[in-house]
């Protein structure tokens, strides 16, 4: 199994997360206070410097509400 940081299907769940937080009208510090998290946590994942396991990302989705299913499908569909 490759690598899975800074692959393409990692840039496609960091624009993806990055676009759900602006759309849902939130800051980064909003999230990270959801979250209990620094802003500095929010920050690396959107810019890519931190992988997201499974737990952080459903926690991250209900942080911002979507379904963490339509991240999920997006990384399948990305090559």
């Amino acid at each position: 199994m490759a690598r899975t940081f800074a692959t393409k299907r990692h840039a496609a769940l960091v624009g993806f997360l990055r676009k759900k937080r602006k759309d849902a009208g939130l800051t980064q510090v909003k999230v990270a206070d959801r979250l209990d998290r620094y802003q500095s946590f929010v920050t690396d994942y959107e810019r890519g410097q931190k992988r997201i396991d499974a737990v952080e990302l459903v926690s991250i989705a209900e942080a911002i509400g979507f379904d963490p299913v339509e991240a999920i499908r997006l990384i399948k569909r990305t090559k």
